[in-house]
């Protein structure tokens, strides 16, 4: 197979493999010639598309030709220009979706650790998070000191870093206080030492009051400027939080209980191919078997935002919905940035053309579930089912955000690769074999069978259950053998 046509009223077809200027491929019942050099995973028209015509990928516009293009040329960036513009009119049209809910009649379990607010972690870790970037170094201290604490059912001891929490103001200061105060409550942490200096904005009593309710056995509070010696101060307590989470054990769990947060990055001309339809498919396995999804990187939904929106369950998430996508896009304009500044340069390189492109790709992740709720950013995920979340689509925010918002573990989809880890356990699918070949330290798991001949299926049969094995414990993802102790926060405003 050479080229891919991935819905029949697609005008473009996409290359499975290089394809050279003069070659013959066959799409469906018609043979072309080839026009142009053309890289894998790049886009070829199978029909002449006139200036202005739209360019259809997935079923729907990516967006409109420049220039006449003839059959068989080369579509990219040169020849293709986005439809975006500002801010939309929505009208809420559920009869315009598949709306058939998700169910299944098996059952799927995990081994996991459950805790005492009927919640259940894949990792048992014991976390020590700062309220405030100056105390970084006095929390990797004592993280070093308590390493001799770690037993055999707590899974590790981290420290978490970040430059926040102080000269900051507004919304600033809340986002620090919300993401924080998620990664206290995430089911992943057995135990967690919230360490403070003492004079910063974001006061621990203010912290107390962002992460609500909480078992004080199971989370202890440090003000570094209140003792003599925060770091043997700071170590005896986390010696107490570790004999508190030393108490938990993996045992059978319903994957019900399970949430996972849908991230993709490095994106190439595969992904909305291979890797995102098959997190697709798994988010809505785990939501027909009652568990929780988190679709997140709200600039990527630009363009494909309606195929989420007449999803909706009601008008009001619908209403949460177009807040969503327009909110940001105000976002965007408020610093004169073009609401299409996007895709990356990685990206076009590897066959995205425009942000329509990328996100028809990207919002497949999102399988084909109903959306019960829409988070702002640093809110926790509290639905079961499929959950939009505000966030960016930087990599390392969106997933930080997600670990916030109560998941487990990240999906993380890329054609070209990236080896960042962050709080939870993140899972590397690659879109193509080349990747995954050779990459095989950052990969988990590679996607890129299915268009060698894989059924469906089968890989989501095999994937689906590789994410259960993760979870118990029986296999780590590779991005858990790397540094996670870095936060990546979201910030907008004023640092005094």
């Amino acid at each position: 197979m050479a080229v891919f046509k991935i819905h029949e009223k697609d005008n473009v077809a996409v290359a499975v493999t290089p394809v050279s200027k003069g070659e013959t491929v066959t799409v469906g019942n018609t043979t072309l010639t080839v026009l142009d050099d053309i890289p894998a995973g790049h886009k070829l028209a199978v029909v002449p598309i006139a200036k202005g015509q739209d360019v259809v990928k997935y079923g729907f516009p990516i967006g409109t030709a420049k220039e006449d293009i003839p059959a068989g040329a080369w579509v990219h960036t040169h020849n293709v220009q986005s439809k975006l513009g500002d801010l939309l009119h929505y009208t809420y049209e559920p009869e315009k979706a598949d709306r058939r809910e998700l169910t299944t009649d098996k059952t799927y379990e995990f081994l996991g650790y459950k805790r005492p607010d009927g919640t259940a972690g894949i990792r048992n870790e014991v976390w020590i998070i700062p309220t405030v970037g100056c105390v970084n170094g006095i929390a990797r201290a004592i993280e070093e000191a308590s390493q001799p604490f770690k037993t055999e059912r707590i899974d590790g001891i981290y420290a978490y870093s970040h430059p926040h929490g102080c000269s900051q103001l507004g919304d600033d200061q809340l986002h620090t206080q919300k993401l924080l105060s998620g990664l206290v409550h995430n089911p992943n942490a057995g135990a967690v030492l919230v360490l403070s200096l003492g004079c910063e904005n974001n006061q621990v009593d203010l912290m107390k009051e962002v992460i609500g309710q909480y078992d004080p056995q199971r989370v202890k509070f440090l003000v570094c400027q209140d003792v003599e010696d925060e770091i043997a101060t700071g170590t005896a307590i986390v010696k107490e939080l570790c004999a508190y989470a030393d108490q938990f054990y993996r045992q059978p769990c319903d994957a019900s209980l399970l949430t996972i947060g849908l991230k993709c990055g490095g994106s190439d001309g595969f992904s909305g191919i291979t890797a995102n339809p098959l997190v697709g498919e798994i988010s809505n396995r785990l939501v027909a078997a009652g568990g929780t999804s988190i679709l997140t990187e709200v600039p990527e939904m630009f363009g494909a935002e309606t195929l989420l929106m007449n999803r909706a369950r009601d008008e009001e998430v619908f209403d949460k919905t177009v807040s969503l996508i327009n909110d940001f896009k105000e976002y965007f304009m408020s610093y004169g940035e073009k609401v299409n500044e996007n895709p990356s340069p990685g990206n076009k390189a590897g066959g995205i053309t425009t942000l329509e492109d990328k996100s028809l790709g990207c919002v497949q992740k999102g399988g084909r579930a109903l959306i019960e709720d829409v988070l702002l950013y640093g809110d926790r995920a509290v639905k079961k089912g499929l959950n939009l979340l505000q966030a960016p689509g930087n990599d390392l925010v969106a997933s930080n955000a997600l670990a916030a918002a109560g998941a487990h573990m990240v999906l993380f989809t890329t054609g070209r690769g990236t080896p960042f880890a962050c709080p939870v356990p993140t899972i590397k699918i690659s879109s193509n074999s080349k990747l995954a070949g050779f990459k095989t330290n950052w990969i988990d798991f590679n996607a890129g069978t299915i268009v060698e001949g894989e059924a469906k299926d089968s890989i989501a049969d095999r994937f689906f259950q590789y994410i259960l094995d993760v979870a118990s414990g029986k296999i780590h993802a590779k991005s858990e053998k790397l540094d996670k102790h870095e936060l990546a926060i979201f910030k907008n405003g004023v640092t005094l």
